[in-house]
Formats: C-alpha cells, structure tokens, sequence
C-alpha cells in the first residue's frame, strides 16, 4: 500500500508541474504537438513558428525543444545564406549552450562543445585558435564524454596547423597526440570486445534482432575509430620522426626526467618510430626504469639486448614484461610489440607472440595483420614449385581478413593487404592448368598448415 501511495504522489507531482507549465502558457504543450508532428515528417519550415515560440516561452517543457530545435535551425541554415544564415548559427550556438542549462543530465560540456565548435568549422566562422580552444576546454574538462571521431580530429588537427604557424610547441603537439590517441584506443577497445562477443553468434545466425543493431554500430564506430587515427597519424607525419623527437628531449631530459608520464611517453615514442639506437633512448629508457621498473620498461630493456646480441637475455627481458602486466589489453599490446621487435630474427618467434597477443585480447588485430605478413613475406620459402609457393598468399590473406572481422578499425589497411595477397595468389588460370581445383596443399617450412585450393 505505501508503494501504490508513493506512486501515485509521484504522478500527482508530475502532473501538477506539467498543469502548471500549461497555466503559465496554455499554448506550449499545443505547439509542442504541432511541430513535433512537422518535424517527424521533415517538414521544417512548417514547424519552426510554433517551436521558436515553445522554445521561447517554456525552454524547460520537454528535451524536443533541443533535440528537435537543432534540426530546424540545421534545416534552415542549409536553405538560407547571408545575414539570414548567419543570425541561424548564431541561434543554433545558443541552443546549445542553453540544452545544457536547460536538461543538463540529457547532455554534456563535451558534446555542447564538439557540437559549437565543429558548426563553427563547418561553415568557417572560427580561427584556428578559436577552434582549438574550444575543443581543449571540452576535452580536458569532460573527456568521458568526448568521443565525436571528426572532433577528436579537429581537436588534434588544429593544434598542428597551430604549431605550423609558430603558435604552440612541439611538446604541445606530441603530449595532445598521446591524449587523443589513447581516446581512441579506449573507445575503440569498447567496440571491439561488443564485435568478438557478438562474432560466435554472427557466425552461427543466432543474433537477436538487438544484438544485430549493436554489431552493426560497434562495427561502424570502429571502423570509423580506425579512419581518423589514420589521418591523425598523417597529420603528426613528420613532426615525430627521430629528427625531431632526438633534439627535443635532449633539451628537456633535465628538467622533466622525474616526471614519470613524460618519460615513459619519450620512451614508447623513440620506441615506435625505432629511434632506440640514439644514445638518449637508453638515457630515456633507465630513467623509466628507476621510475616505474613495470612491465614496459622490460620490454625496452630486452630491445637494449637485442641490439646488443644478447638473444636470450632480450628474450629473459621479454618474458619478464609479459608476467608483469596484469591487465589482459595491454599484455596483448606489449606482446604485439614484442612480435614486431623478434621478426627481425625469427619468422616463427615472431607469430608465436603474435598468437599469444590474440590470446591475451581475441580483437588484437593488429597481431593478425602482423601474421598475414609474415606468411606473405615467406612465399619464396614455402613450397617446392611455383603453384604452391603462390599458395601461401591465400593463408597471408585469410589472416588479413581476420584482423578485419576482429577490430574493424583496421578494415581498410586489413581489405587491402588481403586483396594484395589474393592477386598474388594462384589464378583461376593456374589453378585448371595445375588440375589441384579442391586439393590440400600442406607447407612444410616454417609456417605449417594448409590451405584448400579454391574450386573453379
């Protein structure tokens, strides 16, 4: 009895609030009706009298006013120029600052601000610095909620034109990029575990109609995820290269060597752009390594070996960072890592890590890729005749679309590394002239396995 009782004083409450919107102007929840109706059929025009006078008199009477507000005014801006468009921009950036104070647990500081500065962008009404500025101040106060992909490129995107024009320091541009690049990383994380989780029942036909709609959208935002770290890392371009990064933390290694996050940042950044035979990368590495002896640290450490021809302390060095890391993401990330450093030795050792990266994280799929071209690499040495070294290219490419299907952020550096390899494949010729249409072709180098020649 008290649960019904506090019920029903909760829709007493609520319809009082709502009755007394409507005593205090009758005609709101009238036009609320009226250009909601418009807008559901597209028809903007009709339906901006009766929301400006809603979104005008009661700002506060339900989310539309926003939600809806923002497809007129985009409606109209499209269909009108001059001081016409202008005075709708200006009406649309208002209508963003007052979604927020208006409903502000229906929106946030970052998406008003992506929202401003990329309507701003879109119809070049902002500087650079404008730009910037607005996007930092949304990034750094609420990065939870800042995962617009083409802002997050903006974001990134301006402070290099930015530091092109002598406005902001290369410090700036390498510690944003960090930012930025481990939010996608982050995101795309998110994505990939909905994809491997829902891949067994894609296989099998057993989505629901729900699970259907999310891998769809965590395939899409993913792949989305992996195009924009891809013109990231073209913006960046040269500004990284050992060139640069050398000078640069010569000059500030004093001053910021007890700052933990900026040297394990020198570090894995002289690490991926292989700058670790530079005296300063050994300087970098041991001050991470009195700083934080964690798992990374290690695996530098066993880099340091390898270049030094101690093979098996590299590997010691390895499998020390591997038994230090405790979160599955990112002991995928340094076996990966590990990979790539070993496949200069060891084709082999090489997938090994690989597949134990896989392992660690089944959306690794950079690992795949990394697999698909150590087979393509190996064509020459698998197989005694022409037909069947071509053969291992069909492997490379099964391997290739594999790291598609896992982390379709790669989809389109996967796609192409796979047709790559299926035009260096056997032909639909080769294959009637071998008469092998259907057969096994087992390899006995290093690879292993086997493939099944296509049928014609």
């Amino acid at each position: 009895m008290k649960k019904r009782h506090y019920l029903t004083m909760i829709m007493v409450t609520m319809l009082t609030g709502l009755s007394m919107a409507q005593a205090q102007n009758p005609e709101c929840m009238t036009n609320l009706s009226i250009y909601a109706e418009h807008v559901k059929v597209k028809n903007y025009d009709a339906a901006y009298e009766p929301w400006k006078m809603v979104y005008e008199s009661c700002p506060d009477i339900n989310k539309a006013n926003f939600s809806y507000g923002e497809r007129i005014l985009k409606s109209k801006i499209d269909n009108s120029t001059g001081a016409d468009k202008d005075a709708y921009i200006q009406d649309l950036l208002a209508l963003y600052d007052n979604s927020l104070k208006y409903f502000p647990t229906k929106y946030s500081e970052a998406g008003v601000a992506i929202d401003k500065a990329l309507l701003l962008y879109d119809n070049k009404m902002a500087s650079d610095e404008e730009i910037f500025s607005m996007l930092d101040k949304g990034f750094k106060e609420d990065q939870a909620n800042f995962k617009n992909p083409k802002a997050l490129y903006l974001y990134f995107s301006s402070l290099v034109d930015l530091h092109d024009a002598g406005k902001k320091d290369l410090q700036d541009v390498f510690e944003t990029y960090d930012d930025v690049t481990g939010k996608i990383e982050e995101e795309n994380q998110e994505l990939t575990s909905i994809v491997t989780k829902l891949l067994p029942k894609d296989s099998l036909g057993t989505m629901t109609t729900k699970e259907k709609r999310m891998f769809k959208v965590a395939s899409v935002n993913s792949e989305n995820y992996g195009k924009i770290a891809s013109s990231i890392d073209s913006k960046l371009g040269a500004l990284a290269d050992c060139d640069n990064l050398i000078p640069l933390y010569e000059k500030n290694f004093d001053e910021r060597k007890d700052d933990v996050k900026w040297v394990k940042a020198a570090v894995g950044r002289m690490f991926s752009k292989e700058c670790t035979d530079d005296p300063m990368f050994r300087k970098l590495f041991e001050a991470q390594l009195a700083l934080d002896p964690s798992a990374d640290a290690y695996m530098y450490g066993g880099v340091l070996k390898q270049k030094s021809g101690d093979l098996n302390g590299a590997l010691a060095d390895f499998n020390k960072a591997v038994e230090l890391e405790t979160d599955s993401y990112k002991k995928s990330e340094i076996l990966y890592k590990i990979a790539t450093t070993v496949r200069k030795n060891s084709s082999s050792q090489a997938r090994s890590y690989a597949l134990k990266a896989i392992d660690a994280n089944p959306a690794n799929g950079k690992a795949y890729l990394l697999i698909a071209t150590l087979y393509g690499n190996s064509a020459n040495a698998c197989g005694d005749t022409p037909f069947e070294k071509r053969a291992i290219y069909w492997k490379a490419a099964a391997m290739a679309r594999k790291a598609a299907t896992v982390d379709p952020a790669l989809s389109g550096r996967a796609s192409q590394l796979a047709a790559n390899y299926d035009a260096k494949a056997p032909s639909k010729e080769m294959i009637f002239s071998s008469g092998k249409a259907g057969q096994t072709i087992s390899f006995n180098c290093w690879v292993g396995g086997s493939v099944t020649v296509p049928n014609l």
